[in-house]
């Protein structure tokens, strides 16, 4: 088993024994695998997919390179893939002896693996050690979108951004099948050659299952209907509309440079998820943006998920139209960005 040098001690998960016996379909301790039956199969050198995919990759081949980021399930870092002297994300996820979490890693793993997207970032493989496992995927050197909007964005780069990540969602669900379920900027992620791509599909819905019995994710992009069906009970089916309150809510934040329900304007996030559900939706202010780009806005924050277009007709709306074919230097607007953060 490759060594876990890079990682302290603090941060290798160590489990019971007997509480492996639990998940044992999961968990052969005697091989140190990872199975999900019919799907795939972890080790430390790599992951096999049932489909016959296999991805060779192990932590002695990656040397870290700085810490991106830390989430509830683990941290991100940049490695270097020494084979392939290719700059990698390396996110990892420590288990949790629960069910959802098992159901989420293979998710994760199942839609980067199938999904070829250029609105996707790419997939290099997967392993599993020491009770972690690590995804390895394409590092963007842009970081989330929540990075670089200080101050707001211009409206061609905003309808740039957002005609990636329409059609990101768009490739999700015709292709297959999935509702993403958590978007918003930090989700969005940019490079300096101008790609913008889509990350995080941890708690993406499969669209076979798509009643919300619970709500994940961060609450305050949910769409107002959402809000509502809190209680388990309440069997709302979860639709791609939901997904498209998410992304204008999340546009309006990017182009106005703040979050559109500021927390410290409400008394506590009851009152803030009152506002979402009772309240006029936000909007993109005249003058500063094109009556398209009001519009298109306003059309994904309806109130009435039915009212709100499908990704099909955001494609084709006059905002993302008067833009599209246009040249949009996404890659300068991205190395500005980052500079700015680096002064």
């Amino acid at each position: 088993t490759p060594q876990l040098a890079s990682l302290p001690e603090s941060k290798v998960p160590k489990f019971n024994t007997n509480l492996f016996n639990d998940y044992s379909r999961y968990i052969d301790i005697k091989t140190g695998t990872l199975n999900f039956t019919g799907k795939a199969s972890l080790h430390s050198k790599g992951i096999n997919f049932t489909s016959g995919t296999n991805f060779n990759i192990s932590l002695d081949q990656l040397e870290p390179l700085g810490e991106l980021g830390k989430g509830n399930y683990g941290t991100v870092t940049k490695v270097l893939h020494k084979p392939t002297n290719v700059i990698m994300a390396m996110k990892e996820i420590r288990l949790e002896l629960e069910e959802s979490k098992f159901t989420q890693i293979i998710m994760e793993l199942d839609i980067l693996h199938k999904c070829d997207s250029p609105y996707i970032v790419d997939f290099y493989g997967a392993f599993f050690v020491e009770g972690a496992v690590y995804v390895c995927m394409e590092y963007m050197d842009g970081g989330s979108l929540d990075k670089i909007y200080s101050g707001g964005v211009e409206e061609p780069y905003l309808a740039q951004i957002t005609q990636s990540v329409v059609k990101a969602l768009q490739d999700l669900k015709d292709n297959h099948n999935i509702i993403h379920r958590d978007v918003k900027p930090t989700n969005i992620l940019v490079s300096s050659s101008g790609k913008v791509k889509m990350c995080d599909f941890g708690v993406s819905g499969n669209l076979v299952a798509s009643i919300a019995k619970t709500n994940i994710g961060c609450q305050s992009y949910m769409a107002p209907e959402r809000i509502q069906s809190v209680n388990p009970s309440d069997a709302i089916t979860y639709t791609t509309q939901s997904d498209i309150w998410s992304l204008g809510l999340s546009i309006l934040e990017v182009a106005m440079g703040c979050y559109p329900y500021p927390p410290e304007t409400y008394d506590n996030i009851f009152s803030q998820l009152s506002a979402i559900v009772e309240g006029e939706p936000p909007s993109l202010p005249p003058g500063r943006f094109s009556q398209e780009a009001i519009e298109f806005v306003s059309d994904c924050l309806h109130k009435v998920p039915r009212m709100r277009p499908t990704y099909a007709k955001l494609l084709t709306h006059p905002w993302l139209k008067k833009w599209d074919g246009q040249v949009v230097d996404m890659a300068t607007f991205v190395k500005q960005a980052i500079e700015k953060i680096e002064l």
